[in-house]
């Protein structure tokens, strides 16, 4: 069976498809076995499990998953990868390559129960059901630690914790990539809560607050709300503070008990 973890596997099998890499597309292709194995070992992935591999490539990780799991839908928007995938896979007969966006993908079709496993090296969306179970993902070293920082640093940390458990496993190298990136990855293991963490009548309307206030993450939370919900820092000042919240702090230090008690106290709007 072809390996394309391994780089000379990979050099062959990319040179007989006549392909080139595009960095456009973030195409940096795992050539350490070792670590590859780390990755799926890592997605706990087991006998009857159903896996979507997201961003499938050469199928570096598509090979190694489906030897553990009972079902696997190989996505990759890369046209010229389809024959790739083909060839590499062989006699799988528990893998499906579907060319697609993901986030065009009609994984209500693929997955009707949830609690399907993701592994890949993009993100994912977690907000429309049916939700996975598990989603172990390569991405930049500096995404995973914002991912896992333990207050909200960033829009993306509170939309990933709101969703999901996240878990820093271990980084991976540019070295361990052809071509070589930039920056090192790590690999991210995020468990998707049964309900979302925050009890709030509109997640959209969640976020779009949280987003709004990280728009001024360098100010402190009074000045930012008093703006964004038009009553001012004195008013803002005083709701935050009675919900135990100082408005000297900054949005980044919020936890998510505390991101749910600012959109009750703002987003009803500029009368107390």
């Amino acid at each position: 069976m072809i390996d394309p973890a391994d780089p000379n596997q990979l050099s062959q099998l990319l040179h007989r498809h006549r392909i080139d890499l595009k960095k456009s597309l973030g195409q940096n292709f795992l050539v350490d076995p070792p670590l590859r194995d780390r990755i799926v070992e890592a997605a706990g992935v087991s006998s009857e499990d159903e896996v979507l591999d997201v961003g499938a490539g050469a199928g570096t990780l598509t090979v190694a998953l489906a030897q553990r799991c009972r079902r696997l839908v190989a996505v990759e928007l890369d046209h010229r990868f389809i024959p790739v995938l083909r060839e590499v896979v062989g006699d799988l007969h528990n893998v499906e390559i579907v060319q697609s966006d993901i986030l065009r993908l009609d994984q209500a079709r693929q997955f009707p129960n949830g609690g399907h496993i993701v592994a890949g090296n993009i993100p994912y969306n977690l907000e429309t059901p049916p939700r996975p179970r598990r989603l172990s993902l390569v991405v930049q070293k500096e995404v995973a630690e914002r991912w896992t920082a333990s207050g909200g640093a960033s829009l993306a940390t509170v939309a990933v914790q709101v969703f999901a458990t996240a878990n820093f496993r271990f980084t991976i190298p540019a070295s361990a990539f052809t071509p070589a990136p930039r920056v090192d990855s790590a690999c991210v293991v995020l468990e998707v809560r049964e309900q979302p963490a925050v009890s709030v009548d509109d997640l959209d309307a969640f976020f779009r607050l949280v987003e709004a206030v990280f728009q001024f993450r360098r100010k402190q939370l009074g000045g930012a709300l008093g703006r964004i919900s038009g009553i001012g820092s004195t008013s803002a000042g005083a709701r935050l503070r009675d919900s135990g919240i100082d408005p000297e702090r900054r949005p980044q230090t919020l936890t998510l008990t505390e991101w749910e008690a600012v959109y009750r106290n703002f987003n009803r709007g500029p009368s107390r």
